[in-house]
């Protein structure tokens, strides 16, 4: 599989853990073989794939005018007596303790990596239902997500995470939704209690539908991706695009959840023109190895582009140490700061220069280790490889190699990479 750069959830309709699982299998048809195998660790039931038979199965849907896939589980194989109260659905009485599903998980024999996946999903749940409940997070029995189906949907969006693996997760604002919600807790508002604590910190919209728009479980998924803006400035393509279907129709829009994946580009960006920060000063009082931590720290710090230390003669005679640090214009106060309080400087000289930097590009090699390379184009046309020392360094073996992945990783980095036409630059 091409290694991921970046996944992108648009949720159109809104998003649960079925829909996700549709629209990662949707974009990724190649990973149900795999997911499919996986489940039936969990299920002695036969599986189907596509629209055949069995308790878990995708099936083709379409809804308006986009066509997806809608990800479907039947029956509860974890419902037993003593988790069922009265002769009602088990979705609506259905009691699993929190302990249980993590026992029963670990006697799955699931991967690894997705049995990992599953019980953080589970724990961040837990931890919500926990508040909400006033009980402690191993006390916590779910309910409607205690569900066989809610369990297969956290197992199998953790095997999907597992195995795309891209390098970020991104989410376009939740819906809010709106209303009333049948629960076994009785008539809960929407967002329900614990959907409501786990979409903290999360962006949210109204878009004036209401209903169950983001469940637990979708809820859950997100807030474990960590998600973050979307695209960035940094040249990608796209790969693959998946759409994912709910059971609910909304009124005027699609009850979809889109998902977008994007690999790095090799395609070799324009050159850039900017204007940056330059800060200065001299150091002639502090130890060596302590300018090198405050030097670390201050090449951490946001809009930090680049930190230099070299010797010269200073006042009296002194030998001393010229600091120069680049940062973006916007940051150059709050780095000014950060070198009076992690040096010993008094003043902080604050320029503005123009800077040029070459057309670039990162651009993922296997060799067979992922290595990555940077990728650039010279003014003359030329174009130069360099390998990361970083992921060079995780090669085993001795220095030759080393040497022998770098001209492996960068030879295939030149052969992906597109150059960069001055046609293509756009100065508006």
């Amino acid at each position: 599989m091409i290694p991921l750069a970046h996944v992108h959830l648009d949720p159109i309709g809104g998003i649960a853990g079925d829909m996700f699982v549709a629209a990662m299998a949707d974009a990724f048809p190649e990973c149900v073989p795999g997911l499919m195998a996986e489940l039936a660790k969990l299920s002695p039931s036969p599986l189907g794939e596509g629209g055949g038979e069995g308790p878990i199965r995708f099936f083709p849907h379409t809804d308006s005018a986009l066509t997806g896939h809608r990800f479907v589980v039947e029956g509860d194989e974890f419902a037993t007596p003593a988790h069922t109260h009265g002769s009602g659905e088990h979705h609506s009485h259905l009691h699993v303790p929190h302990r249980e599903i993590r026992e029963r998980l670990g006697k799955a024999g699931l991967d690894p990596a997705v049995l990992g996946h599953a019980l953080a999903l589970f724990a961040l749940l837990a931890d919500a239902e926990a508040q909400v409940h006033g009980v402690s997070p191993d006390e916590v029995e779910f309910h409607e997500v205690g569900a066989f189906d809610s369990i297969v949907d956290f197992v199998a969006a953790a095997y999907l995470i597992a195995t795309l693996a891209p390098e970020r997760w991104s989410c376009a604002p939740l819906p809010l939704g709106g209303g009333r919600v049948k629960t076994a807790h009785g008539v809960l508002p929407v967002p329900a209690p614990a959907t409501t604590l786990l979409l903290r910190g999360l962006d949210v919209i109204d878009d004036g539908v209401g209903g169950e728009r983001v469940t637990p479980t979708g809820a859950a998924i997100v807030k474990y991706l960590k998600s973050g803006p979307g695209p960035g400035l940094a040249p990608v393509s796209v790969v693959a695009t998946g759409h994912g279907f709910g059971t609910r129709k909304l009124p005027g829009m699609p009850n979809v959840l889109r998902c977008l994946a994007f690999t790095h580009s090799a395609q070799l960006p324009g050159p850039l023109d900017e204007e940056i920060a330059t800060l200065q000063f001299e150091i002639d009082d502090q130890t060596a190895e302590d300018l090198a931590v405050a030097l670390d720290r201050i090449r951490q710090a946001p809009g930090v582009l680049d930190a230099a230390q070299l010797p010269i003669h200073g006042k009296k005679g002194r030998l001393a140490t010229q600091v120069q640090v680049l940062a973006r214009l916007e940051a150059a106060d709050e780095v000014a700061n950060l070198c009076l309080s992690q040096t010993t400087t008094l003043g902080v000289r604050i320029g503005r220069v123009w800077r040029r930097t070459a057309m670039r590009a990162v651009v993922e090699t296997q060799v067979p280790e992922p290595v990555r390379v940077k990728v650039a184009q010279r003014p003359a046309g030329e174009i130069t490889a360099k390998a990361e020392i970083d992921d060079l360094a995780r090669i085993p073996g001795d220095r030759s190699r080393r040497e022998e992945a770098r001209r492996r990783a960068e030879s295939q980095a030149l052969e992906q990479a597109k150059p960069y036409e001055p046609s293509d630059r756009n100065d508006d």
